[in-house]
């Protein structure tokens, strides 16, 4: 069985080189006003230094790819005239477009350039596919409603441009994102469209009959509220197979917005799962599925790949992504005798158990002790704290290692 390109979005730099790290072959980025993901903290990625998030991705032997793929009005196309010689000086492998305008100025200022059509586009046939292709693109991300079958029909209508397909992550309510529902509730500041989504599909609510103004009708009985409009999270790991063999070349995670350890666990899941695939098409991934519900997630769905979407595919009871594991700590790089510094993100506590991920490694061991700055003996690490840790095994390579809880919260989801 061929070899698939396992795509991670990299929010920011540092989540860009564990994404690499942990298995990705690509990465693809954007900045805030001509991105949809506005990234607001970490170390961003900003027209100063998108270069260097080039070079970083192409040092480690990744192609990098740049998302511009706003719905541009005619101020975007003037901004995006400005600084379009700061795209072209970091010599990306690709730009990701939806837009006619951005199409025709990444083709006037960036000739060279590789163009991926954004699933912003909602290209969902062959004919689709071959007018971009015609246009000059070199790939098409297919929009999530296609199923496997769909996808397979245009792999072999069109064989002569690449096909990139969303494999995990968060799910728009909306026809392939294109969403006013942001726009309408903030009165028109917080638009979807231009990276700045407040996600109302993922807000409570109940139904109010007209005549009747304080008479609510709960849609869904629950404490909680009623999530109408929330989809599950899509989760294609056990599909990997159907999907090379329809002819797909890159296999995309969403998240630019997700956590450290987020990109890093399902970079891992994927990489593992892809690599097992190759030497064994018929291999089990259950065990990858169920790594996957240790990160965030509103529960998971096939979506459309199977062709069977349904009421199933909504997550009734909670909006907010819950991960089946807690993220404990990361290793920092320096160590003294058998103790690891670490930086705390929950607490963790002298005796507990915990698992130990890297790149190349994955294994249960216990805390033995843990020691302030001083090195002084303490019981626990607080959140945000940086100690030194003894643990009963050390991963053989600490640079990028994470530790988690064991064990899987929430097994009904």
């Amino acid at each position: 069985m061929r070899n698939v390109e396992l795509l991670l979005p990299a929010g920011n730099l540092e989540k860009l080189e564990y994404a690499v790290k942990y298995g990705a072959n690509a990465v693809y980025f954007g900045i805030v006003d001509f991105s949809l993901r506005a990234m607001r903290k970490g170390e961003l990625i900003t027209l100063d230094n998108i270069k260097q998030a080039v070079n970083l991705a192409h040092s480690l032997n990744t192609k990098a790819y740049i998302t511009l793929n706003i719905f541009a009005f005619n101020n975007d196309i003037t901004e995006l005239e400005k600084c379009i010689e700061k795209f072209n000086d970091a010599k990306p492998d690709a730009v990701i477009i939806s837009d006619f305008g951005i199409y025709n100025i990444i083709r006037k200022y960036m000739p060279d350039t590789s163009i991926h059509i954004s699933t912003q586009t909602n290209t969902l046939n062959y004919e689709s596919v071959k007018f971009w292709r015609d246009l000059g693109a070199s790939r098409v991300i297919l929009a999530r409603e296609l199923a496997v079958k769909d996808i397979a029909l245009i792999r072999e209508k069109v064989p002569d441009i690449e096909l990139e397909c969303f494999v995990h992550g968060a799910q728009c309510v909306s026809f392939s994102g294109r969403c006013l529902l942001s726009d309408y509730f903030s009165k028109g500041e917080r638009k979807a469209n231009h990276g700045n989504c407040t996600q109302p599909c993922r807000w409570k609510y109940k139904l109010v009959e007209e005549t009747r103004p304080n008479e609510y009708y709960e849609i869904h009985q629950d404490e909680r509220g009623s999530h109408i409009l929330s989809p599950k999270d899509l989760c294609l790991i056990k599909q990997i197979p159907q999907l090379i063999d329809a002819g797909v070349n890159s296999l995309k995670v969403e998240g630019r917005t997700k956590s450290l350890y987020y990109v890093s666990a399902v970079a891992k899941a994927y990489r593992n799962a892809i690599d097992e695939v190759i030497k064994n098409p018929k291999a089990d991934l259950e065990k990858y599925f169920i790594e996957l519900k240790k990160v965030g997630n509103r529960g998971y769905t096939t979506g459309f790949a199977l062709g069977n979407n349904n009421c199933e595919s909504y997550s009734y009871d909670i909006s907010k992504g819950l991960a089946g594991a807690d993220f404990l700590c990361e290793f920092k790089s320096e160590q003294k005798d058998d103790f690891q510094l670490v930086k705390i993100k929950n607490k963790m506590h002298v005796n507990d158990e915990v698992e130990i991920i890297s790149p190349t490694e994955q294994f249960i061991a216990t805390v033995e002790e843990i020691k302030n700055k001083d090195m002084e003996n303490v019981e626990l690490g607080n959140t945000n704290d940086e100690v030194y840790i003894k643990f009963s095994r050390r991963p053989q390579f600490y640079q990028y290692a994470l530790v988690r809880t064991t064990g899987i919260k929430g097994e009904n989801r």
